[in-house]
């Protein structure tokens, strides 16, 4: 059945107050699996190294994410880490929920801050076990075809291929943690699903109340505070624009006043979860700009109606490639503009990793979280259209254990799977699990939030 727009009622679920803890022994279990991936690998040495915008890593594995500095762990096959923070997160580095050997290295440290009471790095690195030949895999945030390849600083790199000399390897191993196939951090736990899940009500909650909010004369600093942020930590800054900038789509909310007929666009991420939506800030077809009152056939309604089938298609054993070619069937002309991977796996960081791409053979398996993230890009005045949500991927094992230890959180994927059903005609497998409060909800009208994108009859 073709997509249309529709009067549609849009269920509130309760937004919980609590997030769920992760246990620290969780922390514990993920350093073994890593120490188990290493030595596949034949590393003496793992250096995971962070700083504020990339923390995921580090976050995952102790617990502990630096916040003004940069920090460095070292991991070997037995014994504690070493953890290595500068003047300001020392006290949170020996707090972290996996224990470690917490060492102050100030050079980490924001600059002209004291730098009198730490050794030297390569005195700290040797002490930690790092020496001529040893084998030393660097995890950064990207993982690179050439090895040799690292995004961490030059300063750490240089030191760590002084240490072990001629003999040794320094090489990049940051797909232990998030290749798309089967790093450690692409197969989440139940606990860290039902994190992802809190943290997507608040996301999605936000956004929600942003549409039903909205008003022409607003300006966009005071739009934005609709979002209810609590303080989480972000995965990426906020964004919200409306009228010319909107077409750049990553910027933050300026003074702007909001006009009717603008196009808007706005994403709202924190750790776990992010969504996103856009449109124009109109009641109806009628105000649109002049030469696209066709938006909704045109744009939306082939959109709605990809993302209704790359839903459909997703379950344990779809591959990257099938999903990237249901796009390319029916968003592949160029008026769409469609360029990034359709779909990508979701962790502390907004943008993991993706399987997603051409003639991909990497398979969805249970415990992934997904990002649907299909971007249309006319560049022209139709501007743009976009559903961003969270799911998670559960075979019946996990989906029991979610329902058992997490029964509120298993009502409310019970719920959107009943909404997308029912109400929006989108046939889900049951490895499906929705994480947003408003799952492939999409208003092209902003100012009539109740009026969205269907297919049921």
């Amino acid at each position: 059945m073709p997509a249309r727009l529709a009067t549609l009622d849009l269920p509130i679920l309760a937004r919980p107050e609590v997030a769920p803890d992760l246990p620290a022994a969780l922390h514990r279990t993920r350093l073994e699996r890593l120490r188990e991936r290493a030595a596949v690998r034949h590393y003496d040495r793992l250096v995971v190294y962070a700083d504020r915008e990339h923390s995921a890593n580090l976050a995952w594995l102790t617990g502990f994410d630096p916040r003004f500095e940069e920090a460095l762990l070292v991991v070997g096959a037995t014994g504690r880490p070493v953890l290595l923070a500068g003047n300001e997160c020392i006290g949170l580095a020996r707090a972290a929920p996996l224990p470690v050997e917490a060492v102050l290295f100030q050079e980490l440290s924001l600059p002209s801050q004291p730098r009198d009471r730490s050794r030297p790095l390569a005195e700290i690195l040797a002490g930690a076990g790092i020496g001529q030949g040893s084998r030393v895999g660097v995890v950064g945030w990207k993982a690179h075809r050439d090895r040799a390849w690292m995004e961490a600083p030059a300063f750490l790199v240089d030191t760590l291929r002084d240490l072990v000399g001629q003999s040794g390897l320094v090489e990049n191993a940051t797909d232990l943690l998030i290749d798309a196939a089967d790093g450690l951090r692409v197969i989440n736990e139940p606990e860290q699903i039902a994190a992802f899940e809190h943290a997507a009500c608040e996301t999605s909650c936000g956004v929600r109340s942003l549409l039903w909010g909205l008003r022409p004369g607003m300006r966009e600093r005071e739009a934005v505070r609709l979002l209810e942020w609590s303080g989480a930590p972000l995965s990426c800054h906020l964004m919200l624009t409306a009228g010319p900038r909107a077409r750049y789509g990553l910027l933050s909310p300026g003074d702007r006043v909001i006009e009717r007929g603008d196009p808007l666009t706005v994403a709202f991420g924190i750790w776990g979860a992010l969504n996103c939506r856009a449109g124009f800030v109109v009641e109806d077809a009628a105000e649109l700009p002049a030469g696209i009152g066709d938006y909704v056939e045109k744009l939306v309604a082939p959109y709605f109606e990809a993302v209704a089938e790359w839903y459909g298609a997703l379950r344990i054993g779809t591959t990257g490639g099938e999903l990237q070619a249901i796009i390319d069937r029916r968003l592949g002309d160029p008026f769409f503009g469609i360029f990034l991977n359709p779909g990508h796996q979701l962790h502390l960081d907004e943008w993991l990793n993706s399987p997603v791409g051409p003639d991909s053979r990497i398979e969805l398996r249970s415990g992934m979280v997904m990002q649907v993230d299909i971007i249309p890009a006319t560049g022209g005045p139709y501007f743009t259209t976009n559903i961003e949500d969270g799911i998670a991927i559960a075979d019946a094992s996990l989906r029991a254990t979610l329902a058992s230890a997490y029964p509120d959180l298993w009502v409310r994927v019970q719920a959107r799977r009943a909404f997308m059903r029912e109400t929006l005609g989108l046939d889900l497998h049951p490895d499906v699990l929705p994480l947003s409060n408003i799952p492939a909800y999409l208003p092209p009208y902003l100012l009539r939030p109740d009026r969205a994108m269907t297919l049921a009859g």
